[in-house]
């Protein structure tokens, strides 16, 4: 029997040695997990086990892989195709258990990261002078007037972006598992992961946005591979790049599944504005929860730890 700490810094266990290979094996678990033998007292690697040994290479103790790249490298064993049906389904009934704060933590982050930006424009905008509509003029006359709002706007979205939609992400995460969520969850990202977040958010977001200038279908297709970036950051604690690494390889054999799930999930939360735009309140949720429900199918596991 064996005990390990999570990620979140739990004691998991006592587990027999076949569960805990079976975490291992789905990623909830890796070679630098902290292990300890029944009747132990030494908190070790679970690579330091001969026991486990084959299960990394036959590594010798203590040289197992020691990276989130060896981590997205289990992850990305697990497989499971998209199915739209069962991911709007539950989306719908998390939603009607948990209707309050799925709805509150929702438009909190909305609200922060929308309100905020447009707050700062007009700001900037005022402070130099600008009005916020001009007669006559509209387009990219207005944008250039108006550029240096614009641009602290931008910048605001990109930098909290990552963070916000993390902590948000990790809220719903929660839900979906059957563990205690809280407003504060939704905030997780600031505490846990804000630099990888950030930055997961900003070079995702830059190099789809560069795919859509360049050519149209490479930026569609980044936008629906790199989807789980966030979530497997907040979620698995991987750095940004193996997140995106990992999201792309895990999203592309099923790319046309998870693209189709985000087409409907956007017109889901679109559907929400006809209902004189309160509608949006339960829509977008909805949406959320089907794409996570996704993530959750394919890279994420219900019970046990997550991963170190």
């Amino acid at each position: 029997m064996y005990k390990i700490i999570g990620a979140d810094k739990r004691e998991y266990g006592p587990v027999t040695a076949e569960q805990l290979r079976q975490w291992i094996a789905e990623g909830r678990a890796n070679a630098q997990t902290q292990a300890q033998a029944e009747g132990g007292t030494e908190w070790r690697p679970i690579s330091a086990f001969p026991e486990f040994a084959d299960l990394f290479g036959a590594a010798p103790p203590g040289t197992g892989p020691t990276t989130a790249t060896s981590s997205a490298v289990q992850f990305s064993t697990r497989r499971s195709e998209v199915d739209i049906g069962s991911c709007i389904s539950r989306a719908w009934k998390l939603l009607k258990g948990n209707f309050g704060g799925m709805v509150g933590a929702s438009l909190l982050v909305i609200i922060i990261l929308g309100g905020v930006g447009s707050v700062l424009r007009v700001l900037v905008n005022t402070a130099f002078g600008v009005p916020m509509f001009v007669r006559g003029v509209h387009g990219l006359g207005l944008i250039r007037l108006q550029w240096r709002g614009i641009l602290v706007s931008s910048v605001w979205n990109l930098l909290m972006g990552g963070p916000l939609l993390g902590g948000l992400y990790n809220y719903y995460l929660k839900l979906i598992r059957g563990q205690p969520a809280t407003v504060g969850d939704a905030f997780a990202g600031f505490s846990s992961a804000f630099v990888p977040l950030a930055m997961a958010h900003v070079v995702s977001g830059l190099l789809t946005g560069l795919g859509l200038l360049c050519c149209v279908i490479p930026g569609i297709y980044l936008g629906v591979a790199w989807k789980f970036t966030l979530p497997l950051v907040i979620d698995k604690r991987l750095g940004f790049w193996d997140a995106m690494e990992l999201s792309r390889k895990t999203v592309t054999p099923q790319w046309w599944g998870l693209f189709a799930l985000i087409l409907l999930a956007g017109l889901i939360s679109a559907a929400g504005l006809i209902v004189c735009c309160i509608g949006v309140l339960a829509t977008v949720p909805i949406g959320i929860a089907a794409i996570l429900y996704a993530y959750d199918d394919m890279l994420g596991g219900e019970g046990g730890p997550q991963p170190t």
